[in-house]
C-alpha cells in the first residue's frame, strides 16, 4: 500500500513526466543598425582615395646613402620599382638595364622625412582667422573632432615642407583640451581633397594635452581645470566613461553573437574616439613638456587599460628617458626651443640625445610651417648637441629621428621611414650631407613617384591658391 507521502511523490513524478518538453529559446536575429549608428560597422567615414603619383624603375647609384636603420653606405645604390623599395647596398648591388638611372655621386640619399607634429592644412598659409582651424576651443575634451575636417589641402605650407624632403606628415588638432580631437596622416602629394593625401591604413591618434594649456584656457573661465590635479582628474572622468561606453558595446555586441534579445547603445562621437583608444585601434599623441607629468600621464594609461605612443614637445624627456624607454613610448621635441614658458625652463639643447642614449625612441618634430621645411637641420642640431657632451651619435642614427622612428610613432613604421626592400620608395636625393645648413632637397619620391624636383618646374607643383599670388615658386631657388 502506498503511503500518502509515497503518492504524492509518484503523482508530482507523473506530474513531471506528463508535462511537455520546454521549446528551446528562439534565436533573435538582431537587425543591423542604419548606417552611422555602429562605431565598428560599414566602410570607414572619409576614407582614403589616395593615388601614387606615376613613377618608374629608378635606380641612384653612387651617392652616400643612409638606410635609417643604422647604416650608412658610401657609393651606394637605392633601387625603387612599383612603388616599393628593391634593393639598397653598395656599389655591385645589381642594377637592371632598362631602368632610369639616376647619377648620385657626391649626393646623399635618405627615406623620405616624416613630420610627425604638424598643423599644416588646419592652420594654413596665410594664417588668417578664416583658415584657424586647428583648436575647437570650447570643451576641455572635443575627443569627438577630427582634424581631418579642418584640412585645407591647398594650404601652401604642404608644396614648401615637400620641398625640404617631407613625404608623411601627422596633423594634430592643438593642445588647448585635455582631449583635442584625432588626428590624422596624411602622404605629402598635391591633392584638391583631404581624402586625396590620406595615408592607406594609419591608424588615428587622439591628441591629449597636459601641463599649462588646459588649465590655463579653461581657468581663465572659471572652470575645470584650473590646475594640474584639475587636469588629471578631467583625464580620469573621461577614461571612466570610455571604459563603460566600451563595456555597453561589447555587451551589446556579444548579446548578438548569441541571438539574444539586445538593445544598442546611443552612438557618441567623444567616446567613439576614446574607446578606440581602449581597443588599441586610436594611438595616443600626447602633449607634454615636464618629465614628471609624463611619468603621471602613462600611470593613468596603466589604471584604464592603454599605453601612451608618444609624448610631443617633450624638452624634459633627458630627465625619464630610461621610463620612456622601459615603458616603449616614444618623445618628440625640438633641438633648441625651450624657456618660452615656464614649463619648458628646463629644456636643454641635449635633450634628444640624452633620452636617445637611455634608449628611448627618439623624435625630432616641428610644430610649425617653417621649421618643417628644415627638419634635417633641427636633428643635426640636435645630434651636436648630444657630442658636445661626449654622446658620438653618427648620422646613420640621428637620421631615424625624423624617419624611422616618427614612422614608428604613427603607426606605420612597417609601410615606410627606411630604406629597406619591400617599404614604400619614399625617398630623397640630398645635394650635400643632409646634416649640413647648406643641404637641399634636389629630388623628393614618394611610393615612387617623383613628387618634386628642385631642377625641373613640371615637378614643382603649387596649389590653386598659389597660382598668381607674389613670390610664387620662389622658395625653390
Amino acid at each position: 500500500m502506498l503511503t500518502g507521502l509515497a503518492f504524492a511523490g509518484a503523482s508530482s513524478a507523473y506530474a513531471q513526466a506528463a508535462k511537455p518538453a520546454a521549446k528551446p529559446a528562439e534565436k533573435v536575429v538582431t537587425k543591423p543598425l542604419p548606417a552611422g549608428l555602429d562605431p565598428s560597422a560599414g566602410a570607414a567615414p572619409f576614407a582614403s582615395t589616395y593615388k601614387p603619383l606615376p613613377g618608374r624603375a629608378t635606380a641612384i647609384v653612387g651617392a652616400t646613402v643612409l638606410t635609417a636603420t643604422g647604416q650608412q653606405i658610401e657609393n651606394g645604390v637605392v633601387f625603387f620599382s612599383g612603388g616599393k623599395i628593391v634593393s639598397v647596398g653598395g656599389a655591385g648591388t645589381a642594377v637592371p638595364a632598362d631602368v632610369a638611372v639616376i647619377d648620385g655621386k657626391g649626393k646623399w640619399v635618405t627615406p623620405g622625412v616624416i613630420d610627425a607634429h604638424s598643423h599644416l592644412g588646419v592652420y594654413s598659409s596665410p594664417g588668417v582667422q578664416a583658415r584657424s582651424d586647428g583648436n575647437e576651443v570650447t570643451d576641455p575634451n572635443t575627443a569627438q573632432v577630427w582634424a581631418e575636417h579642418s584640412v585645407w589641402p591647398h594650404d601652401p605650407g604642404f608644396n614648401r615642407a615637400r620641398a625640404g624632403g617631407v613625404t608623411t606628415l601627422q596633423i594634430l588638432p592643438g593642445s588647448a583640451n585635455l582631449f583635442g580631437g584625432r588626428s590624422v596622416t596624411l602622404k605629402n602629394v598635391p591633392s584638391h581633397t583631404m581624402q586625396g593625401m590620406k595615408f592607406p591604413g594609419a591608424p588615428y591618434g587622439v591628441k591629449m594635452a597636459c601641463g599649462e594649456n588646459p588649465k590655463r584656457v579653461y581657468g581663465g573661465r572659471s572652470r575645470a581645470p584650473s590646475t594640474a590635479m584639475g587636469n588629471v582628474a578631467g583625464y580620469r572622468a573621461a577614461w571612466i566613461n570610455a571604459a563603460d561606453y566600451k563595456r555597453k558595446w561589447d555587451d551589446y555586441r556579444a548579446k548578438v553573437e548569441k541571438g539574444e534579445k539586445a538593445d544598442a547603445p546611443k552612438r557618441d562621437l567623444q567616446l567613439d574616439t576614446l574607446m578606440g583608444v581602449l581597443n588599441g585601434e586610436i594611438l595616443v599623441q600626447n602633449h607634454c613638456y615636464r618629465g614628471d607629468e609624463m611619468a603621471v600621464m602613462i600611470d593613468i594609461g596603466k589604471e584604464f587599460g592603454y599605453r601612451t605612443t608618444m609624448f610631443h614637445h617633450a624638452v624634459e624627456a633627458y630627465k625619464v628617458g630610461d621610463l620612456l624607454a622601459k615603458e616603449d613610448v616614444c618623445f618628440a621635441t625640438w633641438a633648441s626651443w625651450q624657456g618660452f614658458k615656464m614649463e619648458s625652463l628646463d629644456g636643454i639643447d641635449a635633450n634628444a640625445a640624452i633620452a636617445y642614449k637611455a634608449g628611448a625612441c627618439t623624435v625630432i618634430h616641428s610644430d610649425d610651417p617653417i621649421m618643417t621645411q628644415r627638419l634635417n637641420q633641427e636633428a643635426a642640431l640636435a645630434m651636436a648637441a648630444g657630442n658636445r657632451i661626449g654622446m658620438n651619435i653618427n648620422r646613420a642614427e640621428a637620421i631615424a629621428w625624423i624617419t624611422a622612428n616618427p614612422a614608428k610613432a604613427l603607426g606605420i613604421g612597417d609601410k615606410t621611414g627606411s630604406l629597406v626592400a619591400g617599404k614604400a620608395a619614399d625617398v630623397v636625393l640630398w645635394s650635400s650631407d643632409p646634416f649640413s645648413v647648406y643641404a637641399k632637397a634636389e629630388k623628393v619620391f614618394i611610393d615612387g613617384g617623383l613628387a618634386y624636383d628642385r631642377n625641373d618646374p613640371q615637378y614643382q607643383p603649387k596649389s590653386d591658391f598659389e597660382l598668381g599670388q607674389p613670390g610664387e615658386g620662389a622658395f625653390h631657388q
